[in-house]
């Protein structure tokens, strides 16, 4: 009996409800007894609208009978995430408020965190640390270059809540986290204080026989015009031919990569994007590109944007490519904000390609020289310029090469 009369209940739950969306009733009453107002929307709409109509069966369910007060608002974000989830896409996410104000707090190059920079491999799932900054909190706590993160607080750690994660690295300065990471067959677990992270992007230096090296961390903020910067001073110094070192950088925002790339290349496709349509969209360099002599260097870790910059370069002839196959993130993620102006997602809208045609996607960049990192050196932070880096080695006698 019991259960009849639920099932009845619901069922007029739903039926008020469709009355209401329909605009055929009049002086419908709620659960409180208040008269309700109807309004009339097209028939499309509504047939959009009863899409979510067991969801908000479900919801109208807990609003009155779960045994505590519920809270719609994260009840409804959290439907929100799951509906970007079901995407099974770890680059497709949802920001809320604070999230949002936080992303772009990132690309100013200054927020409250533990200092460590991440890349989610699509394969696998797995997190790693690929960066962590000098003098962080997250350095000071002994967390390494190459290791898996696996847990933040009680958020088990994959490419798909590696940035529910984030969030949760982000907060009060001071307050500690929680960190559980994967080394050499061992968990290990940290408390990190959060602190106040300025990220440097960019790093550079001249290294023996004219050769300029240019370290670029990530494409966000004011990359370009510091990566521009950095080359003006390296040529005003007597660089002959550039070292660019991609190695670990995961990527960011795809027009940095192509202004980037237009210091070098005069007018023509960089990459091109392709939708789920057919449609395509060129990226394309402008004139008045600077000549000098240019080796990229890459690594496993580098990804997206990095791949967009090297591949695209390598392709057209203009850069050669050292160090070991890439990352293979050969898709674009476009960063939409709601309606409301406060919060907002991302998601992945095209694939890109070379301008011969080649994919990158799940394929990666393949350098014209492979050098492999030793082993034993993978965890290594070498010194800004440090000829103890085989790869970079490589890279400054292949730089030498070019300029003779």
């Amino acid at each position: 009996m019991k259960k009849r009369i639920i099932a009845l209940c619901a069922a007029l739950l739903i039926f008020s409800a469709a009355l209401m969306i329909t605009g055929q009733a009049s002086g419908l009453f709620d659960f409180s007894g208040q008269k309700q107002k109807t309004v009339t929307i097209s028939q499309q709409e509504y047939e959009r609208l009863s899409r979510y109509a067991k969801m908000d069966e479900i919801l109208q369910y807990v609003e009155a009978w779960y045994y505590q007060e519920p809270d719609v608002d994260a009840l409804i974000e959290s439907a929100t995430r799951g509906l970007l989830y079901g995407l099974d896409d770890p680059y497709s996410f949802y920001y809320n408020s604070q999230e949002w104000t936080d992303l772009w707090a990132d690309d100013e190059g200054e927020y409250a965190g533990i200092g460590l920079q991440l890349l989610g491999n699509y394969l696998d799932y797995t997190v790693t640390v690929t960066r962590v900054f000098e003098g962080t909190p997250a350095q000071q706590a002994g967390i390494r270059k190459g290791d898996l993160l696996v847990r933040v607080e009680d958020i088990e750690v994959d490419a798909y809540s590696m940035q529910n994660a984030v969030n949760v690295m982000r907060g009060e300065v001071g307050e500690e986290v929680e960190i559980e990471i994967y080394r050499n067959g061992e968990y290990i677990v940290f408390q990190v204080p959060r602190a106040i992270i300025h990220v440097n992007r960019i790093e550079y230096t001249m290294l023996e026989d004219n050769v300029g090296y240019i370290v670029l961390y990530e494409f966000a903020g004011e990359s370009q015009q510091e990566f521009a910067d950095a080359l003006a001073a390296l040529k005003q110094q007597g660089a002959t031919s550039l070292v660019v070192d991609l190695r670990d950088n995961g990527g960011g925002w795809v027009d940095a990569a192509i202004d980037i790339a237009d210091l070098f290349l005069d007018k023509q496709v960089l990459v091109y994007s392709q939708d789920r349509y057919g449609n395509k969209e060129e990226y394309k360099t402008k004139n008045g590109k600077d000549d000098i002599p240019l080796v990229i260097l890459v690594n496993e870790n580098s990804a997206s944007s990095s791949e967009i910059l090297s591949g695209g370069l390598q392709a057209a002839g203009r850069a050669e490519v050292v160090g070991t196959l890439t990352f293979g993130k050969g898709i674009i993620q476009t960063v939409i904000t709601l309606s409301d102006q406060t919060d907002g997602f991302q998601m992945t809208y095209a694939q890109y390609f070379l301008s011969n045609d080649q994919a990158v996607h799940k394929i990666g960049i393949t350098p014209d020289q492979t050098v492999e990192m030793p082993e034993d050196l993978k965890s290594t932070y070498f010194e800004l310029g440090d000829m103890n880096d085989p790869q970079l080695k490589a890279a400054w006698e292949a730089a030498k090469e070019l300029a003779k």
